[in-house]
């Protein structure tokens, strides 16, 4: 049973402004829509593309990408942006979740696929072991794929710092060692608004994530994501563009966060087109090999052309 609330202390909080122009936009084919929204609900599968509802599925959809969701659809953490059910997520893990995913993107005839997970706290692994059979469940249906993951921190489960430490290199390593075309973790946004946004996460961890997975296996690209609009200054982003550059992290994405329901953290600030191509040419600057901004853009936004 999920205990996402219809009302939360940000219900009272009415959004400053109307949504901007920049941020309406076609909603792209329908028949690919519906196409890929009838096989995931006959496969009985999640996507982020809809749980979250993303405003480019459509495009993404008809481009041959999409995101899958392993883990079922409620997530541990209660990180105050995100539309994902939270609560306490059923003890078991269907052990035919990563061959109906497998065969969903053979039906679907993707060719860019990004696999993702609510985040799994309950489990020994964290949800490493899901990654893993469904990169290889994908690969035995569609062996030329390429896969990308977006995965949690896979921080926690013991009282010990060091042990904590230790669990997290693990569980990453597994995932790595299925060789994924690209390794993704999103740090979200800006050190000082973590706490309220990520709940049970944090900009070190995040940081030290992604800097062991370029440690364990170099020949793989590490990305990360900000999301905008939720109270950060210009001077906070490039803070955490430089902070994730020093742990060498090669593609980024930055967004703007819109507000999914009055029961969520508000919107604070609306950044315009131009002044997501400042940052974009920021971040090249900085030395992102990959870098995607906009509005518009998210994790997975045209990852396939990355």
């Amino acid at each position: 049973m999920t205990t996402s609330p219809r009302k939360s202390k940000y219900s009272n909080i009415k959004p400053k402004e109307r949504l901007p122009s920049w941020l309406t936009r076609p909603i792209g084919n329908v028949s690919q829509i519906e196409l890929v929204q009838s096989v995931v609900k006959r496969s009985k599968l999640h996507t982020i593309c809809e749980e979250g509802r993303c405003p480019n599925r459509g495009e993404c959809y008809a481009s041959g990408t999409a995101t899958f969701l392993l883990g079922g659809s409620i997530c541990t953490r209660s990180c105050a942006f995100c539309q994902v059910d939270k609560g306490k997520a059923p003890n078991s893990i269907d052990p035919l979740e990563a061959q109906r995913v497998a065969e969903a993107v053979h039906l679907l005839k993707l060719r860019y696929v990004v696999i993702t997970s609510v985040a799994r706290d309950d489990l020994d692994d964290h949800g490493a072991s899901l990654f893993t059979k469904a990169m290889e469940a994908i690969r035995q249906k569609s062996p030329s794929i390429a896969i990308e993951v977006l995965t949690p921190d896979f921080w926690g489960g013991f009282s010990d710092l060091h042990k904590n430490k230790q669990a997290q290199s693990e569980r990453l390593s597994k995932v790595l060692q299925a060789r994924p075309i690209c390794f993704n973790h999103n740090i979200e946004t800006v050190k000082r608004l973590q706490k309220e946004v990520r709940r049970g996460a944090t900009y070190e961890r995040s940081l030290e994530l992604l800097k062991k997975a370029r440690r364990l296996a170099p020949s793989i690209p590490t990305k990360s994501g900000l999301m905008l609009g939720l109270g950060e200054s210009c001077q906070e982003i490039v803070e955490t563009l430089k902070d994730l550059r020093k742990v060498d992290c090669q593609q980024i994405t930055l967004g703007q966060y819109l507000r999914p329901s009055l029961a969520h953290i508000p919107v604070q600030k609306y950044w315009t087109p131009k002044e997501f191509e400042g940052f974009r040419k920021l971040a090249n600057d900085l030395g992102f090999i990959k870098v995607r901004s906009g509005p518009l853009v998210r994790s997975s936004f045209h990852a396939e052309k990355d």
